[in-house]
């Protein structure tokens, strides 16, 4: 009935009465436990020497200073050297106080599983990851049932894929289960796992066929839309949650980053007030908030305040380091940014979204080698990402790499195309863009020309996109056609300073000055080239924000050579997002503007979800 005051009055007594029996001592200190009062509970069972006789004593006794956020004293309890063995111990128990184990109703696989998932606990508290990592093995395979320590490991991102995939495997689930609980175990943990597979692979199996509707498989179910950009569905299974459990704490992360996918910022504002007035203590509560204000744009110092409230209650919360460095990445503090990227990737060791945006980071600094690197990390991570696939062809665009990125932009778009008419289809449009400019490069002009008008066709008022329908005109000596487009992008953008220019050479070959365009062609080589600026919005939050702002002014610039024209085409990605999971995932395109060159290549489609 919960009423613990009460049932601290009746151990107290019932304590005295038996003249201070171990198990009657160790009930009342749960008492105490549940009334708050961590140390009187501790001290109940130290000055008694219990923790060193009892596991499930010493158990208590350090949770008590857990709970009073006194982690060293906690491990120092859990870790201290027994003064009796382990055999002293059991006689203790069995021989001299003729307690048999059931009748503390826990039996010693569940008090040394308990222990070492405490143990984890406090390490994670204390910034110890691999210890921690190391403890919620230890806990999950003493007892199969410690669904908490699965759970910690899984949510965490604390094991890749691979090692996920091994160390379930390696859980004794037959030794310690019946035939039916231990397919029952296996499906559980399997599809908890597999986040980053196709939703179609999830089957439910006959035996447990009732949990098709279960809450948690759903919200598995969801992550796996999450992670495959699909989140039209995603947002309409973690909808249905949250109709019959407002506060699903599994649900929460997704839900959010899809909300920033889908910019659904009323819905979201809604949902982060409702959170932070019931749950203040909760980190995912502060989160929302901060999501919100990374959402509406111009807002990245609240943002920041708001997340970092959020790491302040939980350091190890992943999705919120990731938003904050995108509050950085939008306003070009490359390394604030990276700094809570790197430890986003130290928290979350399976999550993929870290890797990326830290390679966005460094492209944007104009280290490509560094870029490529955590790109392939990333790939390796979440192999059928499109937003992955996008920025590994950015960069073998920058390489020079044409065919390698015109594959791996195809691939990508293979990818989106499987996901099939609920795709948000305006977050491709730098993907087209992209192809359009790559195909420009090996000379498809006619495929080039295909690919930026399907561009236009998704939003039809980017300039860029007209400039870069020009130069291709102009390139295969429709200079008519390449004048109404260039006319049509400076309409939209009147500080292009590539449109003019190209307008202004365009003119002079229509009306038949070949001479005068020979005298300037030195000046296209030499000027135009240190005119291309690119600039990529990159999604953001675990792909979970999904913003309007303008991309950075950051620039870089590469030699390239096209046509007898020496051109500066620079891919460069410029966070413009905060995610999700999501999961908190977080995901959203990455764009790059066409300013003043032969062409820009629109990079990055990649989000942030977690």
């Amino acid at each position: 009935m919960q009423q613990y005051q009460s049932a601290l009055f009746w151990a107290d007594k019932i304590a005295s009465l038996s003249h201070e029996d171990p198990q009657d001592i160790y009930w009342l200190a749960q008492c105490l436990y549940l009334t708050s009062q961590y140390h009187r509970a501790s001290h109940a069972l130290r000055s008694r020497k219990l923790d060193k006789l009892y596991g499930a004593c010493q158990y208590l006794a350090a949770r008590c200073h857990y709970a009073a956020k006194e982690f060293q004293q906690a491990l120092d309890i859990l870790d201290m050297e027994e003064p009796t063995s382990k055999k002293l111990l059991d006689r203790s128990v069995k021989e001299e106080n003729r307690i048999q184990e059931s009748d503390w109703e826990m039996t010693p696989a569940s008090i040394n599983s308990s222990i070492c998932l405490l143990r984890g606990k406090i390490y994670d508290a204390m910034d110890n990851r691999p210890l921690a990592t190391s403890s919620y093995k230890e806990a999950l395979k003493l007892d199969v049932y410690c669904f908490e320590a699965f759970d910690l490991l899984t949510s965490h991102h604390m094991l890749t894929a691979q090692e996920e995939k091994d160390f379930l495997d390696l859980l004794p689930l037959s030794q310690q289960c019946t035939e039916e609980e231990d397919k029952l175990l296996h499906f559980l943990f399997e599809n908890k796992l597999k986040k980053y597979n196709k939703p179609s692979d999830m089957v439910v199996p006959e035996m447990v066929n009732g949990l098709q509707d279960n809450l948690d498989v759903v919200v598995s179910l969801a992550e796996r839309h999450y992670y495959n950009c699909d989140f039209k569905m995603c947002y309409k299974l973690t909808s249905m949650v949250m109709v019959k459990d407002p506060f699903h704490a599994n649900c929460l992360p997704v839900h959010i980053g899809t909300l920033v996918e889908l910019s659904k910022a009323n819905e979201l504002f809604y949902l982060s007030h409702r959170l932070v007035d019931l749950y203040p203590n909760n980190p995912v509560s502060w989160f929302a908030v901060g999501c919100y204000y990374l959402m509406v744009g111009h807002k990245n110092e609240h943002a920041r305040r708001y997340l970092s409230k959020a790491t302040t209650l939980e350091r190890t919360y992943g999705p919120a380091w990731i938003a904050y460095g995108h509050s950085f990445a939008v306003e070009s503090e490359h390394d604030q940014a990276m700094a809570a990227y790197f430890t986003a990737a130290q928290l979350m060791k399976g999550c993929h979204l870290p890797m990326l945006y830290i390679g966005l980071e460094y492209g944007l600094t104009n280290n490509s080698k560094l870029a490529e690197r955590f790109f392939s990390q990333a790939l390796s991570i979440a192999p059928e990402d499109p937003f992955v696939m996008h920025e590994v062809a950015v960069v073998a665009f920058q390489n020079g790499d044409w065919k390698t990125a015109e594959k791996l932009f195809l691939d990508a778009m293979d990818k989106i195309k499987a996901i099939g008419n609920e795709v948000t289809v305006d977050k491709w449009e730098p993907l087209l863009n992209n192809l359009g400019h790559v195909c420009r490069k090996l000379k498809k002009y006619v495929q080039a020309l295909e690919y930026h008008r399907q561009a236009l066709v998704l939003i039809p008022q980017h300039a860029s996109t007209y400039s870069a329908i020009g130069y291709v005109h102009s390139l295969m000596g429709d200079f008519e056609s390449a004048i109404d487009y260039f006319h049509t992008a400076l309409g939209l953008k009147r500080d292009d300073t590539f449109s003019v220019t190209m307008l202004g050479h365009c003119i002079e070959m229509y009306i038949g000055d070949t001479d005068a365009y020979i005298g300037k062609t030195s000046y296209i080589g030499t000027d135009i080239k240190d005119k291309v600026r690119g600039t990529l919005s990159t999604p953001g939050l675990m792909k979970m924000l999904n913003t309007s702002t303008e991309p950075s002014n950051a620039q870089t610039t590469v030699l390239l050579e096209e046509s007898g024209i020496m051109a500066l085409e620079t891919p460069q990605s410029n966070q413009d997002k905060a995610s999700l999971d999501t999961p908190l995932r977080s995901s959203l395109p990455l764009e790059c503007n066409m300013y003043e060159s032969d062409m820009m290549l629109e990079t990055s489609m990649s989000d942030t979800s977690a």
